[in-house]
């Protein structure tokens, strides 16, 4: 009987652990830790945020380079963003990027075309290539801009100067300020 009420305990557990709903992201490669990856760029979070994160931390701004990673805003077709790094540089106005997650859920672009449509010329609005269409995307994306992998060169660390001096009777004292 016990063992009997065990095996029909383990098939029910077994039955509801089945039943039990996973998030629609799970097991999918998202943006994130993709462009984190690929350019050692070390934030964390949603991708609206890493512009936020990547200041003091690592430099910013609106000319794309090799190995930057293109952080786009939040909008309404995407609550949380999105970060794409540029592979290449094609003019002032067009790059090749690299990102997880954008045409094919999961799916990983290599070196697809971007363009800057912003007024300003600044990467403010962005058209990228749309995989399922076989062009660049209908509609613009916002973004913040470019953050650069290296890391800024800090100069408002303050200078320690070391010191040493003889005191009477020839010790040496040191110090530094």
């Amino acid at each position: 009987m016990i063992i009997g009420f065990r095996a029909l305990f383990a098939a029910l557990l077994l039955v509801l652990s089945s039943l039990i709903v996973s998030p629609a992201t799970a097991g999918v490669l998202q943006c994130v830790p993709f462009a984190r990856q690929a350019s050692g760029i070390a934030l964390y979070g949603n991708a609206n945020t890493w512009w936020g994160q990547a200041e003091g931390h690592y430099d910013r701004g609106h000319e794309p380079r090799v190995g930057a990673v293109l952080a786009f805003s939040a909008s309404r077709s995407m609550p949380v963003g999105h970060v794409a790094m540029v592979s290449k540089v094609v003019n002032d106005r067009e790059v090749l990027l690299t990102h997880a997650n954008w045409s094919y859920r999961g799916g990983i672009e290599r070196n697809v075309r971007a363009i800057d449509v912003s007024p300003n010329n600044d990467w403010t609005d962005v058209r990228v290539w749309y995989g399922p269409i076989g062009d660049l995307g209908l509609r613009s994306n916002p973004a913040r801009g470019f953050i650069y992998a290296d890391a800024p060169k800090r100069v408002d660390q303050p200078v320690q100067i070391a010191l040493a001096e003889p005191l009477n009777g020839g010790a040496a004292r040191h110090g530094a300020f």
